[in-house]
């Protein structure tokens, strides 16, 4: 079986000098390997074609046979590495936390340790008969949550 790490670095080897970077690479037990890569202006038919090319030439099909799929990372796919919430910094997220809890603002933005959302709310303000407008920044460690993903509005 080829290996999902083996991948990885080839992966990340093709998309050197690049703007692009590696999502995920997923390997299955029949050799089937899935490759998810993204980038800032998004990723064009062209640059998967490349990669996969990358790949395929630097593995040995008559050692292994193997199927490849290289793809960008999905819209409506949680996101799986801290440059999909750079690059996502300003828009609108979902985020589902491991209690079942679920949140919806503007990413902020990210870091190794987590990620901050800006909320807003309508809130009953004491001495005022209308619920007011509340913005408040909420932070979240990536271990407080089960997926984010972006809103996609048309």
């Amino acid at each position: 079986m080829i290996a999902a790490s083996h991948i990885r670095e080839l992966t990340e080897k093709a998309l050197e000098g690049t703007d692009a970077f590696l999502v995920d690479a997923h390997v299955t037990p029949m050799n089937k390997i899935t490759v998810s890569i993204d980038r800032k202006g998004g990723i064009s038919i062209s640059q998967c074609v490349e990669v996969s090319r990358f790949i395929e030439k630097s593995l040995d099909r008559d050692a292994e046979d193997f199927e490849l799929e290289v793809s960008s990372a999905g819209m409506d796919q949680p996101f799986k590495v801290l440059k999909q919430y750079l690059k996502n910094a300003g828009r609108e997220v979902d985020v589902k936390l491991k209690d079942g809890k679920k949140v919806n603002g503007i990413l902020l933005g990210a870091d190794e340790n987590g990620f901050s959302i800006k909320q807003v709310t309508k809130e009953r303000i004491e001495g005022r008969k209308a619920k007011q407008t509340v913005e408040t920044e909420v932070r979240f460690g990536y271990d407080d949550i089960k997926e984010t993903k972006l809103v996609i509005k048309f």
